[in-house]
């Protein structure tokens, strides 16, 4: 089966000084299939976030390509063909706060996108509009309101409506939980959910929280410093996790019951996260890593493949 998007040595560096570069994301290839979960999981700072808007292109990359149904997005100079983009892929943003027009009600933010793409009556833009709010949960009372008259969870929910109003096939959900209460948290996990299955719709879903990525993701992808450490099936990384920085992020998911906590062991990372700018030529992770040999040192690992029955890819010295 053909992916529906397939990022392709990607890369965004941005200029500090003539002779300061930051590479916030550097060298990423992954596939992601229609209809599936991809987890994107790191530190904050990792690249995550730059990743996902280069893919909706709000970004535009420093070198490499991202394909959708098999045409470079940012090939195109045809107006139709990136309205016709921007419509199937959307996004949905860490704070739901700054991401809405505090000057605008919901019924302007969330019907921009639909009379941009769609030559539409008032009348039905307005049922339109209802039918999106009830389906995240909130009603019609709440079109003529402004963003600073909703609670944190309410605005998350009418950033969601507004991703889905012009029916996208793709969505980036970049830390859309983030920011909220964990008992919201909860119930916008299980409408996104939700969602995915009645619209058919393909999510990369941005996060640094483990245990939610387990949750909802079908594949996991691990960065590290503007890069891709390990990459697997979502029930395989957990299960058998190689790269030693994956290791330490699942050892530090809470586990609610305080007898298997008690007999778990927490790996610590010692040291300071490196800084992206200007990066050394060897594997980002050789710092804080307690495996490191001498070639961690001097070259950077690639990404390759440790098991190819079941996809599993790690880019590590040790493997």
């Amino acid at each position: 089966m053909k992916p529906l998007i397939e990022v392709r040595n990607l890369s965004k560096y941005f200029q500090i000084s003539k002779k300061e570069t930051l590479k916030a994301v550097d060298d990423v290839s992954f596939d992601i299939y229609e209809g599936e979960t991809v987890g994107l999981v790191g530190e904050s700072g990792c690249g995550k976030s730059t990743t996902g808007r280069c893919i909706v292109k709000l970004y535009d990359p420093t070198n490499g390509k991202v394909l959708y149904d098999g045409k470079n997005i940012f090939d195109s100079n045809n107006k139709s063909e990136k309205l016709e983009y921007c419509k199937n892929a959307q996004m949905i943003f860490q704070n739901p706060y700054s991401s809405l027009n505090p000057r605008m009600t919901v019924k302007d933010i969330i019907g921009e996108g639909i009379k941009l793409h769609e030559n539409i009556s008032e009348k039905e833009l307005d049922e339109k509009i209802e039918d999106l709010l009830k389906t995240v949960g909130l009603n019609r009372d709440h079109m003529s309101r402004f963003p600073h008259e909703f609670s944190g969870g309410q605005r998350q929910r009418i950033g969601i409506a507004r991703a889905l109003s012009v029916n996208p096939k793709f969505i980036v959900c970049d830390e859309p939980i983030s920011a909220l209460d964990v008992s919201i948290q909860a119930q916008v996990l299980n409408m996104l959910k939700k969602l995915q299955k009645e619209r058919k719709l393909t999510y990369l879903f941005i996060a640094h929280d483990l245990s939610v990525v387990k949750y909802i993701s079908d594949k996991v992808i691990v960065m590290y410093l503007g890069m891709i450490v390990e990459q697997a099936d979502a029930e395989e990384l957990y299960k058998n996790p190689l790269h030693p920085y994956t290791k330490a992020l699942l050892s530090a998911i809470p586990e609610a019951d305080p007898n298997i906590a008690k007999n778990k062991e927490r790996i610590k990372l010692k040291g300071e996260i490196p800084s992206p700018i200007n990066p050394k030529n060897s594997c980002r992770f050789v710092e804080r890593c307690m495996y490191a040999k001498d070639i961690c040192h001097n070259e950077i690992p690639k990404l390759k493949t440790y098991n190819d029955e079941i996809s599993h890819k790690v880019a590590c010295h040790l493997f």
